[in-house]
């Protein structure tokens, strides 16, 4: 499987990396840094094509301009490991771009994970997963409440992240050059 993704911006990923850095220090909780890299995932999925899908990603980010994305709070997917992560606020813009996502790469696709639908989407920001228990949420939530989630996050990129090893690496990163897709005008 991979992972379509906007890599945060270095300011953000700084911040992300803090926090989770705090967290393997106070908790010893690191499996989230098997993805060094911070992230919004978009889908994961397994596909027919690796060049198909750059080409696909490659146009979708030619035709995206740059746009803001807030964070705030925090969340927790429950579990035997629940996953503690930021949300993202959901806006027009992300809407629209995990839209087009979906549909440029549905041809290509093998198989996607279930909470990549459109009504499922949950785009967040992972602090901690995989390494967590129930007995740990409590504890690790009253560490992280002493601190706010409130960030604003510039998306400029569609980044492809597969799996080596242990580790989730970049495949390929396309930044978003702000075109917007042309319309021939009709002659009447």
């Amino acid at each position: 499987m991979l992972a379509i993704t906007s890599l945060l911006n270095p300011q953000s990923a700084a911040r992300i990396n803090a926090i989770i850095k705090s967290l393997e220090v106070e908790f010893g909780l690191d499996d989230v840094q098997a993805t060094p890299d911070p992230h919004i995932t978009y889908q994961l999925a397994g596909v027919r094509k690796l060049s198909l899908l750059k080409a696909v990603l490659q146009d979708v980010a030619r035709h995206t301009q740059p746009f803001s994305a807030f964070t705030t709070g925090l969340g927790v997917f429950p579990g035997p490991n629940p996953v503690i992560y930021i949300p993202v606020l959901r806006c027009d813009a992300l809407n629209d771009l995990h839209r087009r996502i979906l549909k440029a790469t549905a041809p290509l696709c093998l198989r996607t994970d279930k909470f990549s639908g459109p009504d499922c989407w949950l785009p967040h920001i992972s602090l901690a997963l995989h390494d967590t228990t129930p007995d740990l949420l409590g504890p690790v939530l009253q560490y992280l409440n002493q601190q706010t989630f409130n960030m604003r996050l510039t998306l400029n990129n569609l980044t492809i992240l597969r799996q080596e090893g242990d580790l989730f690496v970049q495949e390929k990163n396309f930044s978003f050059a702000g075109h917007k897709q042309h319309i021939a005008p009709q002659l009447f």
